[in-house]
């Protein structure tokens, strides 16, 4: 069987390269920015652009501002922990080995959370994403670094993975974060300030992007960018973008992997998430798994091995050989409005989630890339 798969565009811009290009901006040097003093990164975790340009009336700021070319494509998965270790360390999956939402330690039978698991499963942040920090290494070099998020995230070994090096602020809310990185910026020349709103996307998981609620976050998101636009003036830069979009999957729309099912039988560890499994299989049983997959949801979903995940790129170029053990041995990235859950799993909360993530059509992959500031 051929696979397809949707073709980036050459002109499309990665995520991976938006803190790099941000630092060269910073050094007069920059090809997607202006030069500034100083810059802030406020990034929405689940602000998709389609998401975006479909509830603009409540966001006149956020849309009036972008322009057709303000977009970037995320990474694959299309998902957070992936996202964001692309982000802030300028490296593809495949080089940073954070590679899914749960992911197969090699050789074991377990599959951490990759936002959590480096406190749940003993991940080590200084080895696990096996890339330089962004942050970090410019700390190092002398360049003021900040992170400013919520308090809980002070000491979470994910933050140590990707964040280590810059001085971390904690503030609560949306407004707060904004008002500390403008002012941050602001008093510090030649700073990167990275901002990190998780509260769309909170919302979004429980209500669906398409909700009340999710407009009333967009709103507050939309009056924080405002804010920081009018506080830094010419005087810094700052760029709203997101890690991945989201796609509503109502509940009747989901397929449940249940004991006994040819989908699972020969699979040993489901991982990934709803719309981007990792399935790892049993000795000797990768090639049946995928073929009865494909038999059964390439209508829906695409289906690929590893090796054709790898042969495509996905997950960057030229994946290091150490990580291509976390990548499952069959991949399932849902193309229509579906997501897949192990009904074999004895919490069933994830299945209340409306607003889902992870694969590759353009509602989760696009996001804004909108300049404020000195770079607007």
């Amino acid at each position: 069987m051929t696979l397809s798969l949707p073709v980036d565009p050459p002109s499309a811009r990665s995520l991976t390269d938006v803190v790099p290009q941000i630092l060269a901006s910073l050094e007069g040097r920059g090809d997607w920015f202006p030069g500034a003093r100083s810059a802030v990164v406020l990034l929405v975790d689940g602000l998709g652009r389609a998401n975006l340009t479909a509830r603009s009336g409540y966001a006149r700021f956020l849309t009036g501002r972008m322009t057709k070319k303000d977009a970037a494509r995320t990474v694959f998965p299309s998902t957070t922990a992936v996202a964001l270790a692309s982000l802030l360390t300028g490296e593809m999956p495949g080089q940073h080995g954070l590679v899914g939402y749960r992911v197969r330690v090699p050789g074991t039978d377990v599959a951490p959370n990759q936002l959590k698991g480096w406190e749940s499963d003993g991940l080590d942040p200084l080895t696990w994403q096996r890339s330089i920090p962004l942050l970090e290494r410019e700390a190092a070099a002398g360049r003021p670094c900040f992170v400013v998020s919520q308090p809980r995230y002070a000491a979470t070994g994910f933050t140590r993975a990707l964040q280590r090096g810059a001085e971390f602020i904690g503030a609560s809310t949306v407004a707060e974060r904004v008002e500390r990185a403008a002012d941050l910026a602001l008093r510090h020349p030649g700073a990167l300030v990275y901002a990190y709103v998780p509260e769309l996307d909170t919302i979004a998981h429980a209500r669906g992007w398409e909700s009340d609620e999710w407009a009333a976050g967009l709103e507050l998101v939309d009056g924080a960018a405002r804010s920081l636009d009018a506080a830094i003036g010419s005087h810094a830069g700052a760029i709203v973008t997101a890690d991945h979009g989201i796609v509503d999957v109502p509940r009747h729309r989901h397929i449940l992997l249940q004991g006994g099912d040819d989908l699972v039988e020969g699979v040993r560890i489901v991982g990934g998430e709803p719309r981007m499994l990792h399935l790892y299989a049993e000795d000797g049983r990768a090639d049946d798994v995928l073929r009865r997959w494909q038999d059964a949801e390439s209508s829906r979903a695409w289906v690929m091995s590893r090796d054709e995940a790898v042969s495509a790129s996905l997950f960057g170029p030229s994946p290091d050989s150490d990580v291509l053990p976390r990548i499952g041995d069959v991949l399932v990235a849902a193309r229509t409005t579906v997501a897949y859950y192990d009904d074999r799993e004895p919490d069933k909360k994830p299945q209340n989630m409306i607003g889902q993530h992870g694969s590759l059509t353009d509602q989760e992959r696009v996001v804004p890339l909108v300049r404020l500031g000195a770079f607007g």
